[in-house]
């Protein structure tokens, strides 16, 4: 309440502006050689009464907005709203006030007796139906008050960090989702794949023992020796999967090396870093690249695939981009994976990939 009367007087200082200040700057206005500088002093003064609503609504409402520069043609507009907007409230309130006054020279003509309790009540019944109109008018106009200033100030820092709390929920919760899945992903490759082959394996060499001549038992074993070293290549490709130890060995570079080498389809590489990154960049860096080319190897029938990996000032763009038919689904498991490990960098992932192609994938990564 006490936040609204002081907007009535504010408000009544801007009215005042414009009225005075307005009044004596008009001819300078109208004339085009003075015109500028007239319209300088009005916004001075304009950014002033602005300064005075941004304290009011700090003190009262607690709001802290952050530092930026607001447009001249939003500060007038603002001014002028606030003026428009406390002459209404100074009104309500003075009715307010007005029904208080009025209830109170009821209750004193019913101590009296010169009022009958019937008439009374009829009066009670009337100004509670004003009091509550009155009283949705002030609320009203308070939340005017609060969507004006945030529509020209800009959300406060306790808006802003409420939003940061949400995101960083939705974040982890996204990212525990995306740990499941992974784990369910290495279960079924481990399942379907490596175990098969070693079951597979097994049986090799247990035929090779029981074998009844030795040119038998050498078939068998160069069988189970050929088994095993796909069941290494198996091995080595599931734990690629789940971190290239060469990402801490040699670098982003040479693990995306090893990316193309394993790619079924041409890479050509730009990478252009002269810094080195932090390690978090340069996994998500990395996952980005390695989902991006298994889904375009995949999926996209293309015949060439172009990565990038570029730092522009404190922020790391990597661009893949395939030459095939498109039409990439961006809420599928692989691109939803990504989204979750870029946005929990703050970074952003955007994916093109209209039908007929190219499809094109780029993840902005803050270095900083």
């Amino acid at each position: 309440m006490a936040g609204l009367l002081v907007g009535c007087l504010t408000a009544l200082l801007g009215l005042l502006y414009f009225a005075v200040v307005g009044t004596l700057l008009g001819p300078f206005l109208l004339w085009p050689r003075t015109r500028r500088h007239a319209f300088v002093a009005l916004i001075a003064g304009a950014r002033r009464l602005t300064g005075l609503e941004r304290r009011r609504r700090s003190v009262f409402y607690g709001d802290r907005f952050p530092d930026r520069i607001v447009p001249d043609h939003r500060i007038l507009r603002y001014l002028a709203t606030r003026a428009y907007a406390g002459l209404i409230t100074g009104i309500v309130v003075g009715l307010l006030g007005f029904g208080i006054l009025l209830a109170g020279l009821l209750v004193a003509s019913l101590l009296r007796g010169t009022l009958g309790w019937q008439e009374m009540l009829t009066q009670g019944l009337l100004g509670g139906v004003l009091l509550f109109l009155d009283v949705q008018g002030l609320v009203s106009l308070e939340a005017f008050d609060t969507r004006l200033a945030r529509e020209n100030f800009g959300p406060s820092e306790r808006e802003l960090m409420q939003r940061r709390i949400d995101e960083l929920a939705t974040s982890r919760a996204a990212v525990l989702q995306a740990v499941d899945t992974e784990r369910r992903r290495i279960e079924r490759d481990l399942h379907d794949g490596v175990q098969q082959r070693l079951v597979a394996l097994a049986m090799l060499l247990g035929r090779a023992r029981r074998g009844r001549t030795p040119e038998q038992a050498d078939s068998l074993l160069e069988q189970a020796h050929r088994e095993s070293q796909e069941v290494v290549t198996e091995l080595r490709e599931v734990a690629w999967r789940v971190y290239p130890t060469a990402l801490d060995n040699l670098g982003l570079q040479e693990a995306l090396a090893g990316v193309s080498e394993r790619c079924s389809i041409p890479i050509r590489m730009d990478f252009a870093l002269s810094e080195p990154l932090p390690a978090s960049v340069e996994t998500a860096a990395y996952f980005v690249v390695s989902e991006a080319v298994t889904n375009a190897a995949k999926h996209s029938a293309a015949t060439e695939i172009l990565v990038s990996v570029r730092a522009y000032g404190p922020v790391l763009v990597v661009r893949i981009e395939d030459n095939g038919v498109g039409g990439a689904n961006p809420g599928g498991s692989g691109l939803t994976g990504l989204h979750t490990r870029v946005g929990a960098l703050d970074g952003r992932l955007h994916v093109h990939s209209p039908a007929g192609g190219p499809t094109t994938i780029t993840a902005e990564l803050p270095c900083a």
